[in-house]
């Protein structure tokens, strides 16, 4: 059966993927694409040690996890900030929400 793919616009805030991204960038995606090595993409984390639910994140998504390779391993751009599979372990498939296409807008600078 195929996914259904749609085109959509993402936000992105935190400081994660810095300095690839910028909190205020606008993403363009593909909510429903699969997963490719290399490309950026909006996943959904396991919940914290506390149960809360995480927001939807962008992290860069670098390979299979080796144990399992139907699970995938994301890493954020910034070891400073962010959580990724470092923290949180492999990803399932269902977890990879969109596959991110290009930034169209950067993030808002005041204007001089």
């Amino acid at each position: 059966m195929r996914r259904m793919v749609l085109p959509g616009i993402a936000r992105v805030s935190g400081a994660s993927m810095e300095p690839t991204l910028h909190a205020g960038d606008l993403l363009l995606v593909l909510w429903g694409a699969r997963a490719r090595v290399g490309s950026l993409a909006l996943v959904r984390l396991p919940r914290d040690e506390h149960g809360a639910s995480r927001p939807i994140a962008v992290k860069r998504v670098t390979g299979t996890d080796p144990a399992d390779p139907g699970r995938w391993w994301v890493e954020r751009d910034n070891p400073r900030a962010g959580v990724d599979s470092w923290t949180v372990g492999s990803l399932a498939q269902e977890a990879i929400l969109a596959r991110v296409l290009l930034r169209i807008a950067c993030r808002r600078r005041p204007f001089a």
